[in-house]
């Protein structure tokens, strides 16, 4: 990437890592650890033409936890923090890389994109 001059990475990570969560201490810590590792890459590669960003996720559709957003009890419980009443899909994941990846992002970098349903709002 130094050598073209260009290049966009792009790490996913945890609201978890952002807000930090109750049950998740050891979680949210690696996922802060890895953006704190993403704006200081940031910052080094920069002149390089490389952006260098994450997106933040909160609870996404996904196998992994559709077993416990199943049960409806659960589910509308969890959703009571959502300003957006759903769960995320992986595509509402991918748009967010997808821009970040694109040549749209171009003045972008250092960031982390909250994609969280309005889960956790913060300035």
């Amino acid at each position: 990437m130094v050598e073209r001059g260009y290049g966009r990475i792009v790490s996913v990570i945890s609201d978890a890592g952002r807000t930090g969560e109750p049950n998740l201490a050891v979680y949210g810590g690696a996922k802060a650890g890895a953006a704190g590792f993403s704006r200081g890459l940031a910052k080094a590669v920069g002149r390089h033409g490389i952006g260098v960003n994450c997106v933040a996720l909160s609870t996404i559709n996904t196998p992994g936890v559709a077993s416990a957003i199943a049960d409806p009890e659960i589910a509308r419980k969890a959703l009571r923090g959502y300003v957006v009443r759903r769960f995320g899909e992986p595509s509402d994941a991918a748009n967010a890389v997808l821009y970040l990846a694109s040549d749209a992002a171009a003045w972008v970098t250092g960031q982390t994109y909250p994609v969280n349903g309005g889960y956790a709002i913060t300035p």
